[in-house]
């Protein structure tokens, strides 16, 4: 966050080191070239010290900030939400109604920041995109057979081709998790290069459902593979698993983007989903980008929060801070 943290010194010792088979802007084909070469490169990754991982996390979560520092970091979080809905029984006139609330969040103050996006699925996409029309607010889908991504590359495009048809800004692709847990990393390699193409303009987040993955070697592993493929964000998880985002695995998804612009000079994006749901905990994620990323990545074309409630607490401590006093429950919309 500009001059809010420069003050602190880091105390802990970069906890990524580059291997000597790391990628140059103009080497990434190479190690896309076989699914060998791949392979040897994923594999040459250095082990996450997990023990400093979650330290250094703990640590930075710990960090406080004064009033006019916080005032800044909920608007801040509200400008990166992505307002998400993606339920069953999700209906034009709910998709409507968050579409409202994302472009105009609190409606009794016009100087409350609209939401980065409306997250819906690819049927809702049009009904999306008319609720937020004439603003800033973008229209992410989920797609390619999302949650599971148990489905033919074929039944993924489609989805995908779909979702963009109806004016999808952003595609939230879920990747094989299957695939990639039994090693056939070029396998889901090819399929975000080709989700990629089949997302056209639109930006490309690929979601690794971290709570699958079992390791943070494997969570590292599946950061550096999507980039490589052509990643725009790199997302932890779709939200309907029991371990979502927490801040190591987004610590450790920030140190890839960051080392992988060192290596390359290509910037990506990330988004934590799942399980962050108050203003507090937006916060310590804000002090984990700015201290890992930088201030590059404070911004919502590159971080956002994959949330739903987590809005309605950002409004309330928004109020709290220009009043002096919490609103009650009605206040904020039920989502």
């Amino acid at each position: 966050m500009p001059g809010v943290y420069s003050c602190y010194a880091r105390r802990y010792a970069r906890l990524v080191t580059m291997p000597t088979n790391a990628p140059t802007a103009h080497a990434l084909g190479d190690v896309t070239a076989s699914d060998s070469t791949l392979r040897r490169f994923l594999h040459g990754l250095p082990g996450v010290d997990a023990v400093g991982l979650e330290a250094r996390a703990a640590s930075l979560g710990t960090r406080s900030i004064k009033t006019t520092a916080k005032a800044y970091a909920i608007d801040l979080a509200i400008s990166m939400v992505d307002l998400t809905t993606l339920e069953g029984a999700d209906t034009p006139g709910k998709v409507r109604a968050l579409g409202a609330k994302a472009v105009r969040p609190d409606p009794t103050d016009r100087t409350s920041p609209s939401t980065a996006a409306v997250c819906v699925y690819p049927d809702m996409v049009a009904t999306a995109k008319e609720a937020v029309a004439g603003s800033s607010v973008k229209v992410a889908s989920v797609a390619t057979a999302f949650p599971a991504g148990r489905a033919a590359l074929d039944v993924k495009l489609a989805d995908v081709r779909d979702a963009v048809a109806a004016g999808a800004d952003e595609i939230d692709m879920v990747i094989d998790r299957g695939a990639f847990l039994a090693g056939k990393y070029m396998k889901v390699y090819d399929e975000i290069v080709a989700v990629k193409e089949a997302s056209g303009a639109a930006r490309l987040k690929v979601i690794f459902e971290t709570g699958e993955l079992s390791t943070y070697d494997n969570i590292r592993r599946a950061s550096w593979l999507g980039m490589l493929a052509g990643a725009d964000f790199i997302k932890t998880s779709t939200g309907k698993v029991a371990v979502n985002a927490t801040p190591a695995n987004t610590l450790l998804m920030l140190e890839a983007v960051r080392d992988f612009r060192e290596q390359t000079g290509i910037q990506v994006g990330v988004k934590p989903a799942g399980g962050i749901r108050t203003s507090k905990d937006a916060v310590k994620f804000l002090v984990i980008v700015n201290e890992t990323a930088g201030e590059d990545w404070l911004d919502n074309h590159w971080f956002r929060f994959g949330a739903s409630s987590l809005l309605n607490d950002l409004l309330m401590q928004r109020q709290k801070l220009a009043t002096g006093r919490y609103s009650g429950p009605d206040y904020v919309t039920v989502d």
